[in-house]
């Protein structure tokens, strides 16, 4: 969905002639595509408790996508706002630099995300008297504001932005969801967040390869501008090749993974995939965009699979495997609609 079309239905000022284009762009601010790597571990924290319930997994996925949306437009108004997002950035077009709508306007919209979440968060912790699942929250809310806001934006450090994308959307996400289930969290809730973690700091990387040229420019710092080209793709291909690996080499070898979690392995085309593209040279700048997709596709059918593990070896403790099969195959389902959504 290109920014021509989406800006020829605004109006002066950034209004829109019609609520339809409006949604439009409030959903391509939200960068739909991205938004897997918030929902995918919650869903594979669920399955790994062993005893899914349907409210709090509810409630963890209100929390994780809400701050992962309160993110994305809280870094659409700074970037823009701050000069960072230029002309020269290749990829879809953001509503503050762009002018498709007031930053005010986004700066709201982040706030009311993060409000909700934030009150959730807290209502799923206290509920269940997990107090130590409040102050993660806190960090986790901290860390989506001061991503790229803030007097000393993390996002432009280099490692601990990666490193905040690791636990927030790995550890955190796959053992919080885990033990408001009220069963305990298992050791392979553990393994499970580290897989799916490493795999969403390699969609950050591969957001921010494409970027490169533009984040030099605007002086910001992040992990592959500090690395350069070369070492930031053999970064990348460590990230992804070691989210594959951690399951079927650590997890399940030390038994505190089932065997039916070793389904991740049906994702290695969409891995083979990304590091064919990542790995080819000539490709740079406006030619690495493709990449950002072909991650988040690894990135949820490796989702999908050990959800769908989990639940298959818990049948034989009164889940049903159809219930596996079922939530596995939805999960799965977005595969085939990815190339549909905007950036």
């Amino acid at each position: 969905m290109s920014g021509d079309r989406l800006a020829a239905g605004a109006g002066p000022g950034g209004g829109t002639r019609d609520l339809s284009a409006q949604l439009r762009l409030w959903w391509m601010g939200a960068r739909p595509r991205t938004l897997g790597v918030g929902a995918v571990p919650v869903l594979i924290g669920a399955a790994a408790s062993g005893r899914p319930r349907v409210l709090p997994t509810l409630a963890a996925l209100l929390v994780a996508v809400g701050l992962q949306v309160g993110a994305n437009y809280a870094n659409d108004y700074f970037d823009g706002t701050r000069g960072v997002d230029t002309a020269e950035r290749v990829g879809p077009p953001r509503l503050t630099a762009g002018g498709l709508v007031p930053a005010r306007s986004v700066l709201l919209a982040a706030a009311v995300c993060l409000v909700v979440a934030a009150g959730v968060g807290a209502w799923l912790a206290l509920a269940h008297g997990l107090g130590w699942l409040v102050l993660a929250g806190a960090a986790a809310l901290a860390a989506a504001l001061l991503y790229t806001g803030g007097p000393h934006p993390y996002a432009a450090t280099g490692l601990l932005a990666d490193l905040a994308v690791f636990v927030f959307f790995g550890l955190m996400a796959t053992v919080g969801t885990a033990a408001v289930q009220g069963a305990g969290v298992p050791r392979g809730a553990w393994w499970a967040g580290a897989s799916i973690g490493l795999l969403a700091v390699a969609v950050l990387v591969a957001n921010n390869l494409r970027d490169l040229t533009s984040d030099a420019a605007a002086g910001r710092r992040t992990l592959v501008v500090r690395l350069g080209d070369g070492r930031a793709r053999a970064l990348y291909a460590g990230l992804v090749l070691g989210g594959a690996a951690i399951v079927p080499g650590v997890g399940v070898a030390l038994r505190q993974l089932p065997p039916e979690a070793l389904l991740v392995l049906c994702a290695v085309p969409a891995l083979v995939a990304a590091l064919r593209l990542a790995g080819d040279r000539r490709r740079s700048r406006r030619d690495l965009v493709p990449l950002l997709l072909d991650t988040t596709r690894l990135h949820l059918a490796a989702g999908a699979m050990l959800v769908l593990g989990f639940l298959t070896g818990m049948s034989s403790e009164g889940v049903p495997a159809w219930l596996g099969v079922v939530i596995g195959l939805a999960l799965a389902a977005g595969l085939a609609a990815a190339d549909l959504l905007p950036a």
